[in-house]
């Protein structure tokens, strides 16, 4: 947009030329009102999220689990894996606040030694799986026609082997562990964050803004640096909170069978497996992991559903 001054008293124009087409710059403008938006959408999302009283609560009870993962063995004097076969089977008491085991082990503190482990596992899993979905998503999506289909194809292939099958290969070539359980949901459940991610790019890439930005010469990455991620992600964290609860599930299950975490490490799976073995005789022994894990996968499914219901944006008021 041009402006062009008013002549007054058939003044000469030429003596005014430097004035006559005078570019209005609207750069600032654009940023703040893009800025200002973005501020209103996210608190606009807190609003909404908090307001949401079962997540708030499932935030408050992660919250709690996690700090007592970092305390809760410090609160007691003993240790995970001390053994004291003098002390076997104490039922919850004022000195074992969870009782012990078969090998006389503190189960409080190794419930929150396990958590440690299991809660561990499941962040960094997820958010692993987070990274590699939105890359193989946004560039399958971005690129479309035959790189697509290859992509798609090869996930496809993933998905029909069964994880069980993942995870014995890398059990097998790794050996057990806590690196092996990471990288083998890393590497081998991210299949579902991509294609959610690709269905996502297939939309936003036909935008005005996306579309704008390719005609210019933008990159790849720079679309999914600048345009793909910020508007997928609303999407993108709701799917990794049950990824995180997938993730817990999923090492408990390992454990259980046998191809998790190895003695003297434990986790919330390993004393389920173990608390099985005795649970007529001893319940305390399977019910105390039961409920934390239960609780865990509880609370993030909530935080799942009201992260869901506070980026949808159908719901916004």
């Amino acid at each position: 947009m041009y402006v062009i001054p008013e002549n007054k008293g058939g003044g000469n124009i030429i003596k005014h030329k430097q004035q006559l087409f005078t570019p209005l710059d609207h750069s600032e403008k654009i940023e703040s009102v893009l800025e200002t938006e973005t501020i209103a959408f996210w608190s606009d999302v807190w609003r909404r999220f908090r307001n949401n009283k079962p997540a708030l609560i499932g935030i408050i009870i992660i919250f709690i689990f996690v700090i007592f993962a970092i305390i809760g063995p410090l609160m007691v004097p003993y240790q995970y894996d001390k053994v004291d076969l003098f002390s076997t089977y104490k039922n919850p008491s004022g000195v074992h606040w969870f009782g012990t085991d078969a090998l006389g082990r503190d189960i409080w503190c190794r419930v929150w030694t396990g958590a440690r482990v299991s809660l561990f596992i499941a962040i960094v899993s997820a958010l692993s799986q987070m990274v590699i979905g939105i890359i193989v998503g946004s560039i399958s999506g971005l690129s479309g026609g035959k790189i697509d289909m290859i992509i798609m194809r090869f996930v496809d292939i993933l998905i029909a082997i069964p994880f069980l099958i993942w995870v014995s290969l890398f059990m097998l070539v790794m050996g057990p562990g806590i690196l092996s359980i990471i990288l083998a949901f890393s590497l081998t459940q991210w299949k579902g964050m991509a294609r959610l991610v690709r269905g996502e790019t297939l939309r936003l890439k036909e935008t005005e803004f996306a579309i704008a930005a390719k005609s210019m010469g933008a990159s790849t990455w720079r679309l999914i640096r600048k345009h793909i991620f910020p508007n997928v992600l609303p999407v993108v964290i709701v799917s990794t909170t049950f990824q995180v609860t997938n993730a817990i599930f999923g090492e408990a299950f390992l454990s259980y069978i046998g191809l998790g975490i190895q003695p003297p490490m434990t986790s919330w799976g390993k004393l389920v497996a173990s608390g099985i073995a005795e649970m007529r005789s001893f319940p305390f022994m399977l019910f105390i992991p039961a409920i934390f894990i239960s609780l865990t996968m509880l609370s993030l499914q909530l935080i799942g559903d009201g992260l869901r219901d506070a980026t949808d944006p159908k719901l916004r008021q």
